[in-house]
């Protein structure tokens, strides 16, 4: 099995919500966990919970990144536990890291301590998201990226995103021949400008990919593609949309059961479908979003994570190691030539 590192001082909720899910990973699973931080805390927080000692060790630091600090600043800080745990899998302690701390330095302290696979320029931050499926089997589960650790991108730049969120679904999902589709205005191949035509062209040409052109904004929820690539700007913005549709439609209802006796009746009708809602964009069932372009993992949470979220992204990132991702996306990288 493999080890996996877990920033237990990062996140809203760090270090209770972590240790809760590193404990429940360890009762369920052969999973090694190591978790990073202040050793008194996380011990305190062990006692209060069912655990299995054997698949948990703890990795003494003091310090911890706040997660509105700056993130550039926060590289100077050797002793926080995001940036020791980033240390140990580089080190070779552990296979790969989870951590739901700062985005920014998350992916500052995997770019200053992982190698970038060869032949890739940049990162990308994909998120895994609940969608609608098309046909029986389908996963249900979708790959966006990037959704963060860029800002605008040249068209090889998208052209890597592609290969490696088809390489993550081929070895996660089980997808044999993912289908990558580009974010854009329309689906035309003459649409959004001269990088994302170029990266159209580039995609439409490449051996190995099911590339199945462009998709809008309302296609993310839907099945037609299984990776979807775009700029780290859009995929952010899209990201965030999709997951305040849910809090913002529950606040409605919960407004309008205040008010109406009839309103209230109707709610009852749409439970099902609110609870659907709920489902299709709870961050919590799939835990985490990958960094990927590295030769090593980090799976970096939602900074609101529970032990759930927790446990699921320690689960994931285990699969991934054992799956071989980063081979995967290296070799796909390797035939481009």
């Amino acid at each position: 099995m493999p080890t996996i590192a877990v920033d237990a001082m990062g996140g809203d909720h760090a270090p209770d919500e972590v240790v809760k899910g590193v404990a429940q990973v360890s009762l369920a699973t052969d999973i090694e966990c190591l978790l990073v931080g202040d050793e008194r805390r996380i011990q305190e927080n062990l006692e209060g919970v069912s655990y299995n000692p054997e698949h948990i060790a703890i990795l003494h630091c003091r310090d911890a990144i706040g997660m509105g600090e700056n993130p550039h600043e926060a590289m100077r800080r050797r002793d926080a536990s995001l940036l020791v745990g980033t240390r140990a899998v580089a080190e070779g302690r552990a296979d790969a890291l989870v951590s739901a701390g700062n985005t920014g330095a998350c992916i500052l302290a995997c770019a200053k301590h992982f190698p970038l696979i060869r032949g890739i320029r940049r990162a990308a931050l994909a998120s895994v998201y609940p969608r609608h499926v098309e046909y029986e089997g389908q996963d249900r589960f979708a790959l966006l990226l990037d959704v963060g650790a860029t800002v605008r991108c040249e068209a090889e730049e998208l052209v890597h995103f592609a290969i490696m969120g088809a390489g993550y679904a081929r070895r996660i999902s089980k997808v044999t021949s993912p289908r990558v589709a580009l974010l854009n205005m329309g689906s035309e191949e003459t649409k959004g400008g001269e990088t994302l035509v170029e990266a159209h062209r580039r995609l439409r040409a490449l051996a190995g990919i099911h590339f199945v052109g462009n998709v809008e904004g309302n296609d993310l929820v839907r099945g037609r593609a299984d990776v979807i690539v775009c700029e780290g700007l859009v995929g952010n913005i899209a990201l965030k949309l999709i997951e305040g549709v849910s809090e913002v439609f529950t606040d409605l209802a919960s407004v309008a059961a205040e008010r109406r006796l009839s309103w209230r009746l109707g709610l009852r009708l749409l439970a099902r479908g609110i609870e659907r809602l709920r489902e299709l964009t709870d961050y919590a069932q799939y835990g985490g979003s990958p960094i990927l372009g590295f030769e090593r993992l980090c799976i970096k949470c939602h900074g609101r994570s529970t032990a759930q979220a927790i446990a699921n992204a320690v689960k994931v990132a285990a699969k991934a190691v054992r799956d071989r991702v980063p081979s995967e996306i290296a070799a796909a990288v390797a035939a481009l030539g």
